[in-house]
């Protein structure tokens, strides 16, 4: 899971190119010689999805193995390129942030804006790195992926409670200080612990 670039626009119709507000691309899996082209690409792109996704819209776009996903809030568009494996609701889980971001930080002063910013955005450039984990951009993802690691030390605790069971299991039919009524008790503990692990 890879993301290319981000970029944040302004929307100005269907008819005129977006303004390109800040963008922040990392290149390095292409060639020397082919990033340059990389990176007007991703310009060209950006801009074609941007005015094609009208306000309070979000789209996805598939182009080879990237997809291209917008998110136009109200004429301010965040775009991301991410490979095709990186999930669509972190994407756009991540866009909305640059757009909340982006708003803290510039206000409505983007609505001015009549040509490319080319000056970096520090915040989008820590988006591209921080969020190359969609677990770092979706909330829910990261729970899941926590709750499927406790789900596998659960079981290893349970299994390492069972090496120990059996043991105890002989030590309680030796023992002479329990009474026949507790060792009973525990053999049907025992008997209910299998029965539940099973069941997991």
């Amino acid at each position: 899971m890879k993301i290319t670039a981000l970029l944040v626009m302004k929307w100005q119709g269907d008819s005129i190119d977006p303004v390109i507000l800040a963008n922040a691309c990392d290149v390095s899996q292409f060639g020397y010689f082919q990033r340059s082209g990389a990176k007007e690409f991703i310009v060209f792109v950006g801009r074609t999805v941007a005015k094609r996704t009208p306000p309070a819209q979000r789209q996805s776009v598939q182009h080879q193995e990237y997809k291209v996903h917008s998110y136009n809030r109200n004429g301010l568009c965040a775009l991301g390129f991410m490979d095709d494996n990186y999930p669509v609701r972190s994407a756009f889980s991540l866009l909305n942030k640059v757009l909340e971001e982006y708003q803290k930080n510039f206000g409505d002063s983007w609505r001015n804006a009549q040509a490319d910013v080319t000056q970096p955005w520090p915040y989008l450039n820590e988006a591209l790195t921080k969020f190359q984990d969609p677990a770092e951009a979706d909330k829910l993802l990261k729970i899941q992926r926590d709750l499927d690691e406790t789900k596998i030390i659960l079981h290893m605790t349970i299994d390492s409670v069972l090496a120990r069971g059996e043991k105890l299991d002989s030590l309680v039919e030796k023992s002479s200080d329990l009474s026949m009524a507790s060792q009973i008790s525990h053999t049907q503990m025992i008997y209910i612990q299998k029965k539940i692990i099973n069941c997991l």
